[in-house]
């Protein structure tokens, strides 16, 4: 409720915050990751990827859309040429991870800033607060309560199909009171993302918890006592928040 309270105040009164909010969330998940790699023996400069995740918030606040592409442009070419002061051994590994972590955390970050730099950042947010917390919030509830086939057992065995479905209905739910009430658009089209963003947060969460498997970790960090690290809480965020802006994009330009 305390990161809810934040999130609200920042939008409400000094968007700029909010900006600045996301960028310490991607910071802290880059930590993480380039620990989690440095336990395969997989170099990350922590550094490198520090500024450049700085200089992608910095670029998507102030250029949109069009200020992250540029950015994230520049900076896997100069990523993988700061790679090539260490030598040839391991080039390949690292320059793989590198990339995959930009795009992963400042890149796919991104978006949530996009959808907080319009006027109606604070409508569009807090839509999207609703939609991942009914996914994530009501899929652990039915899982819990009425769970008994794994969604994807080599991945995640304890994600059912009873959870699938209870995240299905109660974010469909969300999502169309949500667009209807806080969007001030028809709710049908609240219904349709909500369906989306299900299938989005869900892959979020298969991903993150693929990389722990291959990874051979439980959590991605200790962040936060019994929840795990920051990846651990931004798994579903970061692959839903692109989805809701193209689809709020969609919506502005053809409806």
């Amino acid at each position: 409720m305390s990161l809810i309270a934040l999130i609200w105040f920042a939008l409400a009164y000094q968007r700029e915050i909010f900006a600045v909010v996301v960028a310490v969330a991607v910071l802290l998940g880059i930590r993480e990751i380039v620990r989690a790699f440095k336990v395969r023996g997989t170099y990350l400069s922590l550094r490198a990827l520090v500024i450049a995740s700085i200089a992608l918030s910095y670029a998507t606040w102030n250029g949109g859309v069009a200020g992250l592409a540029i950015a994230t442009a520049i900076a896997i070419p100069v990523l993988l040429i700061q790679l090539l002061t260490r030598g040839p051994e391991g080039f390949v590994a690292s320059a793989t991870a590198t990339t995959f972590s930009l795009l992963y955390l400042p890149f796919l970050g991104g978006f949530l800033i996009l959808l907080a730099r319009p006027d109606t950042g604070l409508e569009r947010v807090m839509t999207f607060v609703v939609l991942v917390s009914c996914n994530d919030t009501f899929g652990y509830i039915v899982g819990v309560l009425f769970g008994k086939h794994p969604l994807a057992p080599k991945i995640s065995p304890r994600k059912s199909w009873e959870g699938l479905i209870g995240s299905l209905i109660f974010t469909v739910i969300g999502g169309t009171l949500a667009f209807y009430y806080i969007m001030d658009m028809k709710w049908w089209i609240g219904a349709v993302v909500g369906l989306m963003i299900v299938f989005t947060a869900t892959c979020g969460d298969l991903i993150e918890s693929a990389m722990k498997r291959d990874l051979a970790l439980k959590d991605m960090g200790t962040l936060l006592p019994g929840h795990g690290g920051m990846l651990d809480r931004l798994d579903s965020v970061l692959i839903s928040a692109p989805a809701l802006w193209l689809a709020l994009e969609c919506v502005k330009n053809w409806l």
